[in-house]
């Protein structure tokens, strides 16, 4: 029942993703997802009240599958090594802002206000490459990583998103200046 129960829910969250693409986000509907998911309205409404509340679960799951990715690829890198940490942190999320159905729109939330305001997306974000990374970095997940982190993530999605506003596969010289810049300000910090 539960492993039915859960797949349904992602058919749901798949399905929103792929209509964001389609329609975005002020053509959504409930009603849209659940016919695109092959599910009753009504399942559609036993997991969410709204198509906020349906992008805000779309937004946390990309969140999860992201640590998923960052997590991966730091498994090759050394331990310490701040500059491969940015350097999967970023990639992994150009990655999935080109291909991941939905994310342009949603990634963390970003694009889409949701949630209170003390679960702002970027805080999210950086507070979960604090607890993922600071093992990594071999450094306690204490305010100042926290802070560190959260202004990264800031200067990091502003600039992404200048990247994908000027190219919609992410301009590269953009893409390149964003990283020389998380660059710069990483090593006041972790050298």
């Amino acid at each position: 029942m539960q492993r039915r129960s859960a797949e349904r829910l992602a058919r749901i969250l798949d399905a929103c993703a792929d209509l964001l693409d389609e329609v975005g986000y002020d053509a959504l509907s409930t009603r849209a997802v659940a016919e695109r998911a092959g599910v009753p309205i009504g399942s559609v409404y036993r997991f969410f009240g709204n198509k906020r509340q349906m992008a805000d679960a779309l937004a946390q799951r990309n969140l999860e599958r992201y640590a998923e990715r960052v997590t991966e690829r730091l498994k090759g890198a050394g331990r310490g090594d701040w500059r491969a940490a940015m350097d999967a942190v970023l990639d992994e999320y150009l990655a999935m802002k080109r291909t991941a159905p939905g994310f342009s729109l949603v990634d963390f939330g970003n694009q889409i206000p949701v949630g209170a305001r003390h679960a702002e997306p970027n805080h999210r974000v950086a507070d979960r490459l604090t607890d993922l990374l600071s093992d990594h970095l071999v450094r306690a997940p204490d305010d100042d990583l926290r802070r560190t982190f959260l202004i990264a993530v800031e200067a990091a999605d502003t600039l992404v998103q200048l990247a994908f506003r000027v190219d919609p596969q992410g301009d590269p010289k953009v893409i390149d200046e964003t990283r020389e810049l998380l660059r710069a300000y990483l090593a006041r910090t972790l050298d």
